[in-house]
């Protein structure tokens, strides 16, 4: 059924009546004029050539081409490409723990991302059933209600964090109660819940929820993350060790207690995180081993839009009306043709000036084949001077430019692509192509925070979220390198300043012949030392040794 994307801007629509009260009040202004005029036959050979009708054509023209301009920005579209799925599954809903209790590090890097690479492992085995997403602090927020795409859910994980629920606490209650308020009442089976937590629940209503919920067909498997030894909090502002209000280091410790009575209330199963593959497949198998039902869904593919259409009728109203005179005479306005003639040139030359892009990129394509990478690029840059909003010239250009090692110019393409780009997965291949480049010329920032925005763009996109490692790993080296090197500059600075602060020996002033006097003087000291000691041993008296 064809609907408005951008439905706010009907809003606009307002302005109509308001132009119609502006042609009202015209036409009274020209009647008054008309009466003070005062003299009848005067004023109908003044208007002889006056015709009011084509003034109300001409007005009623301009009116539906505001209107049809209004319903163009608001783009009518339907959808297109509607498949019938039909699917074996359950209905199921995830609610994560998202208090800063969860970035406590007994788990690395935290709970909070362990939780969440979790959820994505699972998402990614659950292709046949509807998945729901629930996040949770000190207040529970539906997040994500029940739906067949995937794609979204693990989008919507990944960008969960301690900021997407300001209020800080952990409410386990009210996240199943909003997980059971999205489920269908009528039905009293095929539904389930996986909450994972770290069990730190600051209400008492949570075990009571779950037994209601098991009354009406849900079971609940609880994820405990954390250790119950716990760990300290890093306190986000001061950087340092959260304390509470005695000055004490507040540790975060895993309730396994709480979230046991919670699956057990519901008759599902709890399982504490050791490892995500081990977990995913726990949590795999309890889901699987439900009775599931059949159910078609209607998946959009995409849509039709049908703007062009609008804007082309909104066009020819207004150059209809230009082509009206209110005087009664058949001779057209010399101006008035040769404005309308460039028009019908602008709107014939269209689809000429399309034809020639496409042309221009299916040759670079053609040389882009046989690895002329400067032919190709010189054929996009000529079908993106033809049209600059072209995102496929733009994007096969940067591929161009990419190999023919022009890497600054190929980046700059990139970037007009991924602007121009409306649909996500391509707009993230754009950012994707745009890191490797950074990562291949050692800009390591400028690639990871590429490989960012692309996974925000297309959670699912693999490509970048393995080169997003990489390049951490490459930043991490880089980091350890640049400190050993520092160290090492530092080490060889502090030699060599000691070495500068050792007092230096200060030349010889003495002559060969003030030497040689000096030497000879010392020879026949120690001659007369040894002469000396020879008398004194030939006088002593051997006494015995000390026995004690």
């Amino acid at each position: 059924m064809p609907h408005f994307q951008y439905i706010e801007l009907l809003l606009l629509l307002l302005l109509a009546p308001i132009l119609v009260g502006l042609y009202i009040y015209a036409l009274s202004r020209k009647k008054a004029i008309v009466k003070k005029i005062g003299d009848p036959e005067l004023v109908s050979r003044l208007t002889a050539g006056y015709n009011p009708a084509a003034y109300l054509r001409k007005f009623l023209l301009v009116l539906f081409a505001c209107i049809l301009l209004i319903l163009t920005l608001a783009n009518p579209r339907s959808a297109a490409g509607v498949e019938q799925v039909s699917r074996n599954g359950i209905d199921l809903m995830i609610a994560i723990d998202v208090s800063k209790s969860m970035l406590a590090q007994d788990i690395k890097p935290n709970r909070l991302e362990r939780a969440k690479q979790v959820l994505n492992r699972l998402i990614d085995k659950l292709g046949n059933n509807r998945i729901g997403i629930v996040v949770f602090a000190g207040k529970a927020y539906l997040q994500m209600p029940l739906t067949g795409d995937l794609s979204a859910a693990k989008m919507y994980i990944s960008a969960a964090s301690t900021e997407t629920v300001p209020t800080q606490g952990t409410v386990i209650g009210d996240a199943l109660k909003m997980c059971f308020a999205s489920f269908n009442e009528k039905e009293k089976k095929y539904k389930a819940v996986v909450l994972i937590s770290d069990g730190e629940d600051h209400d008492e209503t949570a075990i009571k929820t779950a037994a209601q919920m098991a009354a009406s067909g849900v079971i609940i498997h609880t994820v405990g993350i954390g250790s119950p030894e716990g760990a300290p909090l890093m306190d986000e502002t001061t950087r340092e060790l959260k304390k509470d209000n005695e000055g004490n280091t507040v540790i975060s410790r895993l309730n396994e207690e709480e979230l046991k009575q919670v699956s057990a209330a519901s008759g599902g199963q709890y399982i504490l995180f050791d490892n995500t593959d081990a977990v995913v497949s726990k949590i795999t198998g309890e889901l699987n081993a439900m009775d599931q039902r059949t159910v078609t869904d209607e998946s959009l593919v995409n849509y039709k839009s049908y703007y062009m259409y609008l804007l082309a009728l909104a066009f020819l109203f207004l150059l209809i009306e230009l082509f009206i005179s209110e005087r009664r005479s058949i001779t057209m306005n010399k101006s008035k043709l040769k404005v309308a003639a460039i028009i019908i040139f602008l709107l014939a030359s269209l689809p000429g000036s399309a034809q020639k892009e496409n042309e221009l990129i299916k040759q670079g394509n053609e040389a882009y084949k046989k690895s002329d990478y400067n032919k190709a690029a010189t054929d996009y840059s000529a079908a993106a001077g033809q049209n600059a909003n072209n995102p496929i010239a733009q994007y096969n250009l940067g591929n161009a430019l990419y190999k023919s090692d022009k890497k600054e110019d190929a980046i700059k393409a990139y970037d007009q692509a991924s602007s121009q780009l409306n649909n996500a997965s391509e707009k993230s291949n754009a950012l994707y192509n745009k890191g490797v480049v950074y990562q291949n010329d050692k800009k390591l920032p400028e690639c990871i925070e590429a490989y960012k925005e692309a996974l925000k763009l297309a959670p699912d996109n693999e490509d970048a979220r393995q080169n997003l490692q990489k390049a951490l790993q490459q930043q991490q080296q880089q980091q350890q390198k640049n400190n050993q090197d520092k160290k090492k500059q530092d080490n060889n600075q502090q030699k060599k300043e000691k070495k500068e602060e050792e007092p230096k020996p200060q030349p010889s002033k003495l002559t060969k012949q003030d030497a040689d006097n000096k030497l000879k003087a010392l020879m026949q000291q120690e001659k007369n030392l040894q002469d000396k000691l020879h008398k004194v041993n030939a006088a002593a008296v051997n006494k015995p040794e000390k026995d004690w």
